[in-house]
């Protein structure tokens, strides 16, 4: 299940988001929608970087029945994104949500040797995501 909390005015279908969901895990999920005041305070206090960013995941420990960890993701970025790679803000919403999942589920792009950017290209290909989101992974 994703527990949904939207911080923001932006109206946004959480039901988009199931079958992404269903096809990478069945442990329960926390998903923030923000903006980037609030992701750049946390981003600022987790990650010692001052500025807003698009997505944050906080993985919590894997103990059989708790949920995996919670997504932040920032509405205002999300909006940028979209219109820098020209598709909608529910396709980067999808991609931040596809990011933040893999990196709960252990994928370290920043240590990796490609394999989480492979697996974003491989789910954004299964769901027929635009194209468009794979560009920044290459």
């Amino acid at each position: 299940m994703i527990d949904f909390e939207n911080r923001t005015d932006y109206d946004f279908d959480i039901q988009s988001l199931n079958e992404i969901y269903k096809f990478l895990t069945d442990r329960d999920v926390e998903l923030i929608l923000t903006d980037d005041n609030e992701i750049q305070e946390l981003n600022r206090l987790h990650r010692q970087k001052d500025k807003p960013t698009d997505v944050l995941s906080f993985p919590l420990e894997n103990i059989p029945g708790m949920p995996l960890g919670s997504i932040v993701i920032s509405i205002d970025t999300a909006k940028k994104g979209a219109e820098e790679f020209g598709h909608s803000i529910e396709d980067e919403i999808k991609l931040l949500f596809i990011h933040g999942l893999l990196h709960l589920l252990g994928y370290d792009h920043e240590t990796d040797n490609g394999e989480m950017r492979e697996k974003e290209k491989e789910i954004i290909e299964k769901f027929n995501l635009p194209k468009s989101l794979i560009i920044r992974n290459d």
